[in-house]
């Protein structure tokens, strides 16, 4: 995932996109995860010598790198999408002085309440003798958990508030890695899964399901082919003007009604409620875990006090 800040800053990028041909590469990457330059060439119609220079182009705007690997045919050029979100910001820039960052692993909560089926994992093993039993959740191997899902209920996280008095919050922005955690092997399973700081409902976003058509790329290889592999990288945003989930509007709730400034931490609740309309579950990943090499990452970027 790729913040874009300022709009020069993407001309490669929006440059490698006006390309219908390089359009259809990113897609076949999409649907494929890893191709070889002669199997894109193929799928596409195109000779290698036309397909070497788009191939460069998304190589240059950072949207794709290549490996090579030895295979029985000789040594292969394999391709796959860098990034698998673009984030362009056309808001004016904020005028910040000072960025806190902190970033939690999935079993560091504080505070949960769950209903099976549940589980929590390491990087090396699944915590606890077993499968959906809620009080593991409370066992201390817990702040070791990289992986963690439940049916329905909540995971809440307290956050060290670092700002001044001298300063004023701007902007809260949280990264997550999510999915749903269904019974079984079931990959279109829906879920409404909320964002609560301070006890302030900021909206939800309904997770299609689980996720297990290939491993994460730092899911452990032991780990089980019938459970969710990786999720879907989630960034909120809460500013001045409103709440935002991928650079889209998601509610009016500002910065300033998070009363950050009031308390010496904050709580960040993931939730999973009974009366939500898809109750498919949560499956959170952390670090070494998934997709992404890290947990839930917290910013806080604060001006000085007017």
């Amino acid at each position: 995932m790729r913040i874009i800040e300022h709009l020069e800053d993407g001309i490669p990028v929006f440059e490698a996109l006006s390309n219908e041909i390089r359009v259809k590469i990113i897609n076949l990457l999409l649907h494929n995860h890893r191709m070889n330059m002669n199997d894109i060439a193929v799928a596409l119609g195109l000779p290698k010598s036309t397909l070497t220079p788009h191939i460069k182009k998304l190589i240059a705007a950072g949207l794709v790198s290549t490996d090579l690997i030895s295979e029985t045919r000789g040594t292969q050029k394999v391709c796959r999408l860098s990034e698998d979100k673009l984030i362009v910001n056309i808001t004016p820039e904020i005028a910040v002085q000072k960025v806190y960052e902190t970033e939690l692993d999935a079993g560091q909560f504080s505070d949960c309440s769950i209903l099976p089926t549940c589980g929590l994992s390491t990087v090396e093993k699944v915590i606890g003798d077993g499968f959906d039993d809620p009080r593991f959740f409370h066992l201390p191997e817990r702040f070791n958990a990289s992986v963690i899902w439940f049916t329905q209920g909540y995971v809440e996280y307290t956050v060290a508030n670092m700002v001044s008095v001298t300063e004023d919050p701007v902007e809260l922005q949280i990264f997550v890695e999510l999915c749903s955690e269904a019974p079984g092997v079931i990959s279109y399973h829906p879920s409404d899964i909320n964002f609560i700081i301070n006890g302030i409902n900021l909206g939800y976003w309904t997770s299609p399901g689980e996720l297990f058509d290939r491993k994460g790329r730092y899911t452990p290889q032991w780990w089980f082919t019938n459970f969710p592999q990786y999720g879907i990288m989630k960034v909120l945003t809460v500013n001045e003007t409103g709440t935002y989930l991928d650079g889209l509007f998601l509610s009016p709730v500002t910065i300033h009604q998070l009363n950050l400034k009031k308390s010496p931490s904050f709580t960040f609740r993931l939730e999973v409620p009974s009366d939500a309309k898809n109750v498919g579950g949560l499956t959170l990943f952390g670090k070494k875990f998934g997709d992404y090499e890290s947990g839930i990452r917290i910013r806080l970027l604060c001006s000085n006090k007017k």
